[in-house]
């Protein structure tokens, strides 16, 4: 049952991500990126894992909260400059949702709960963390890998679909399966399972 703190919450991420700059185009319409994708997220998640527990619903809808505040390029654009970049924005999420929950009143425990959720902290260990990485992993296929996968050489993104793939569990694995590809990503996705 979703409470009205829980509303609250989310109605708050919300504002946040709504403040982003950047625009995607969803059937004409400018959305701001980031309320777009946690809105993606929670969807998926609903469909996922259906009785997921208020933290998890609030840490999956925070996942990527004001992201470009820190851009990519504040780092060096190597794998050291990528990973700490990746790093401290997890901290920055954690920390923003933080600062959110507790003007709510939620406590300690629960906040910390889902700080520990945002940063995917023992995935393959914690159930709640696989299903963040399982649900992220899907927005990703289903939403964005088609423009992606249309930029780069079919051995990058063989080789970028492997990792995703070890990252996910079987129920993933599964979801990912039943997703509606075109062909050419499909063909991909067979050659990275195999």
């Amino acid at each position: 049952m979703k409470t009205d703190r829980f509303e609250r919450a989310i109605k708050f991420i919300d504002e946040q991500n709504s403040m982003d700059p950047h625009k995607d185009d969803v059937q004409g319409e400018a959305v701001p990126k980031e309320l777009l994708y946690s809105n993606r997220m929670s969807q998926k998640l609903r469909q996922f894992e259906p009785n997921a527990s208020e933290a998890l619903q609030i840490a999956t809808h925070a996942q990527h909260i004001c992201r470009w505040k820190i851009p990519r390029n504040a780092y060096p654009m190597n794998r050291v400059g990528y990973l700490k970049w990746r790093e401290t924005l997890k901290k920055m999420h954690a920390d923003i949702t933080a600062e959110i929950l507790k003007t709510l009143g939620y406590d300690q425990e629960f906040m910390d709960r889902v700080s520990f959720l945002i940063t995917k902290k023992l995935i393959k260990k914690d159930d709640e963390s696989q299903v963040i990485e399982d649900v992220i992993c899907l927005v990703f296929l289903e939403y964005y890998f088609e423009d992606f996968a249309s930029k780069h050489e079919d051995i990058k993104i063989i080789d970028i679909l492997r990792k995703t793939w070890r990252k996910m569990s079987q129920k993933g694995h599964e979801a990912a399966l039943k997703l509606n590809y075109s062909q050419k990503v499909r063909e991909l996705i067979n050659k990275a399972i195999v």
